[in-house]
């Protein structure tokens, strides 16, 4: 069925029929449409959806055989290279010529039996990935090439040949779960086709501390001091623990291909991580499709006084739990390191202060907290709602959200002779998910078995515990900014194809010209 879709070019506004087709997703027996909007210009699909890639491949295939690398044995190479933007595609086919030459001048990449510029040696990655990746995960990398079948015959005598190179680097960037599966094995160490959770975990280990590296060395910090952060290398462990323990392993403890398939369909991370893995390890810049963000921006934190009890991965795993819009900035209200343990200090810092990440960290060593979505009001009653979670941190990196039972998902109450003096989430009074008395210092987590309101089992080492330390961070805009972020903003900006459709019936945009450009845009 032909269905009449809006389509924006860059220079025109206008409507064309579009098929809306479907696609098996991964093999899991789900379909979606195809992306709903086409380019006037190159009559194709955006190359960011998937299922648009399938449909972009085929109608480049059949509209421009001619480019073709040269010959039919090719044509594994060329299907990957049509999800990139003709102008891309140099840059990806020039990654083996630039690896090589980087290298030419190291001795030892000279030194193998391999014929020169042939293949890719793994003294080759490591000249280019050396400074930021250890030798233990560019092994992992180059074992993920030599594993793809280029459809080709290989040069003797080992190594990356250069079609290996572009179909990995293909998979990598913009695969599919299925596509990028084996990789994860090969990189795993898997055999046979098959590798045990452990060998996954390692494998997870060995990408989140590399990831972490990088972003230290291109300086993707984006204000956060991992110097003066928790503990990096247990968060790298903690982190990979949680994202293992997704998978589905067989009734024998071992995962295939189609294993790692599913869990690199419902496990996004994953693939984010090596996206940022090989396309900052391998230098490959693509302007269709930025690198992902994996930290928020954060805000004039006192880092001189500050002790934080938040590491890296911990951001990395918090930052897409937040619901959009507030995952922009983290700015500090309050910490026990700087403004000490009192309870009304944490009230009047966080108050009307808008929605907030809570940490607590007890003398037993575990860390927990929760995030709440409104600004804090004391009141007598329960606030919030289901966006708020609660989450534990160490020993175990877990979100837990809303589970419906009921709407207790904050309270906060101070100076009240019936009603409880302090902080909490979820489940009821005396038996919260979280409390943190008004009496500053002590705590409890009561779950039996589970909490209510949020299905998280006790948080804490005791279920009556003692505070070590506590910190909330305001996420997003604060509230007098969002506010006048808000008043500069009309309507039609928060739906642009509510303004194409505008335009199309010939009504004017009077307020175009006059409302002022926002900051950053000079």
């Amino acid at each position: 069925m032909l269905r009449w879709m809006f389509c924006l070019d860059w220079s025109s506004i206008f409507v064309r029929p579009v098929a809306v087709a479907q696609q098996q997703v991964f093999g899991l027996g789900q379909t979606r449409p195809v992306s709903s909007h086409i380019t006037g210009r190159q009559g194709i699909l955006p190359s960011g959806d998937i299922s648009a890639q399938r449909v972009n491949q085929d109608y480049m295939l059949r509209a421009s055989p001619h480019r073709a690398m040269g010959n039919a044995e090719s044509a594994v190479v060329h299907k990957r290279l049509v999800r990139f933007r003709p102008h891309e595609r140099p840059v990806i086919e020039g990654v083996f010529d630039r690896l090589q030459s980087a290298s030419s001048s190291c001795s030892s990449a000279s030194s193998g039996k391999s014929p020169a510029g042939k293949v890719l040696l793994l003294d080759t990655l490591k000249v280019t990935m050396g400074k930021m990746i250890s030798d233990v995960m560019i092994s992992r990398v180059f074992e993920g090439m030599c594993s793809v079948d280029p459809g080709v015959s290989l040069p003797p005598g080992g190594g990356a040949s250069r079609e290996q190179l572009v179909i990995f680097l293909a998979d990598a960037l913009r695969g599919t779960a299925e596509e990028r599966a084996p990789l994860v094995m090969a990189m795993a160490h898997g055999t046979k086709g098959t590798a045990s959770p452990d060998q996954i975990r390692g494998f997870l280990e060995d990408l989140i501390a590399a990831v972490v590296q990088i972003l230290i060395h291109r300086g993707r910090l984006r204000g956060w001091r991992p110097d003066r952060m928790g503990d990096g290398d247990q968060g790298v462990k903690v982190l990979a623990e949680q994202l293992s323990s997704e998978l589905k392993p067989s009734a024998q403890n071992t995962c295939d291909v189609a294993c790692l398939e599913d869990w690199l369909f419902r496990v996004s991370g994953v693939a984010t991580f090596l996206e940022l893995l090989i396309g900052e390890g391998l230098e490959v810049g693509l302007t269709s499709c930025p690198l992902p963000i994996l930290l928020p921006q954060c805000r004039d934190a006192p880092w001189s006084e500050l002790r934080c009890l938040l590491d890296l991965p911990l951001l990395m795993f918090l930052s897409p739990q937040m619901p959009a819009g507030y995952r922009a900035q983290w700015r500090l209200l309050f910490s026990t390191n700087i403004h000490g343990e009192s309870f009304t200090r944490l009230v009047g810092n966080c108050k009307s202060g808008g929605p907030t990440v809570l940490l607590v960290k007890d003398t037993k060593g575990h860390i927990f907290g929760g995030f709440i979505s409104h600004s804090w009001e004391i009141k007598p009653q329960f606030q919030g709602d289901s966006r708020c979670f609660l989450f534990s941190v160490f020993p175990s990196m877990h979100i837990f959200t809303s589970t419906g039972y009921n709407q207790h998902y904050m309270y906060l109450n101070q100076g009240q002779q019936t009603m409880p003096n302090g902080l909490g989430m979820g489940g009821q009074h005396g038996y919260f998910g979280l409390w943190l008395d008004y009496d500053f210092g002590r705590g409890h987590s009561r779950a039996r078995p589970r909490c209510t309101t949020y299905g998280s089992p006790q948080l804490s080492g005791d279920e009556d515990f003692t505070v070590d330390t506590v910190e909330v961070w305001g996420v997003g805009l604060p509230p007098e900014e969002q506010e006048q972020d808000e008043n500069k903003r009309s309507v039609l900006d928060m739906d642009p194809e509510v303004q194409a459709i505008m335009e199309m019936t010939g009504k004017t945009l009077y307020s175009q010209g006059l409302r002022e450009p926002d900051d950053d845009e000079g």
